[in-house]
């Protein structure tokens, strides 16, 4: 049976891929953003209140981030501010299931993938424990909430991402110094996992009828940058950069074993073609 659902954060790189999935498995969708044709900015508490009030969900889903210009405290001001906003709203809307984007990349420190039973880092090195602190909000104001599902992605690529043809992490390559983005092209031995935007934007309709609790949504290849960093390069038609040494010791990767078990699969399970493929734009949609 279908539900309604309210999207925050509808128009992201995620958003556009989840919409049309959710319609196409039978959901009435409410999408909201800071642009598009339902304009609320999270940040502002009344307005949330009063726009998850009149969509009337059954659920949130919320993919929330500020990341166009690259600002991590912007985007953790998005994970602090706007989820405890949407949190309220959909607690003073009556509405008891939320589905959040987190990320698997705040674990603490260890030798191989981590699952979801270790930690969040509790290192206090800035910047890296401002961005796990928000993460921990975030995750922690959903689950006052009591059917809260955080999906813990790994690094999205695909369209609309950083990591697309003509995206940031192209410019980074091709030795543009103005590239902004948050992430790394050192070719060493730091561990990342990678998640097609349209895997993640599957994992977030399946997550709708999933049971409470955290689930790293990720390929099925954790990989260190010496390794996937000159297969993006291929993609992308531009030169691979200098292997380096070292290795980052929370840059660990994760593993999907939980969301699996509940039937999710990436259909891009390794980033070693999902690069290479441009695919098509999201069901009822261009590219």
């Amino acid at each position: 049976m279908g539900m309604r659902v309210l999207v925050a954060g509808a128009t992201g790189a995620v958003g556009r891929r989840l919409v049309p999935r959710l319609e196409a498995a039978g959901h009435e969708v409410v999408g909201i953003s800071r642009r598009g044709p339902r304009p609320v900015d999270v940040l502002d508490a009344g307005a949330v209140r009063r726009a998850v009030a009149g969509a009337a969900p059954d659920a949130v889903v919320h993919q929330l981030t500020d990341l166009g210009a690259a600002d991590g405290a912007a985007n953790n001001r998005i994970r602090v501010e706007g989820t405890r906003n949407l949190v309220d709203a959909a607690r003073a809307a009556g509405v008891g299931r939320i589905v959040a984007q987190s990320i698997s990349w705040a674990y603490a420190p260890g030798d191989g993938p981590a699952d979801e039973s270790v930690p969040l880092d509790s290192t206090e090195e800035v910047p890296r424990s401002r961005i796990v602190a928000g993460v921990r909000a975030l995750e922690s104001a959903v689950a006052e909430l009591p059917e809260a599902v955080v999906l813990r992605y790994g690094i999205l690529y695909g369209p609309g991402t950083w990591y697309a043809p003509g995206g940031a992490v192209a410019a980074a390559l091709a030795g543009d110094p103005g590239a902004r983005f948050l992430g790394s092209t050192a070719a060493d031995d730091s561990v990342s996992s990678f998640v097609h935007v349209d895997d993640a934007a599957e994992a977030a309709v399946r997550a709708l009828e999933w049971p409470p609790g955290a689930y790293n949504v990720v390929d099925d290849e954790p990989a260190p940058g010496r390794v996937w960093l000159p297969v993006l390069a291929a993609a992308l038609g531009l030169p691979a950069p200098a292997r380096s040494e070292g290795r980052v010791p929370w840059a660990r990767g994760a593993v999907n074993a939980r969301a699996r078990a509940l039937g999710w699969s990436p259909a891009h399970p390794s980033w070693r073609t999902g690069f290479a493929d441009r695919g098509p734009g999201p069901p009822g949609q261009g590219v």
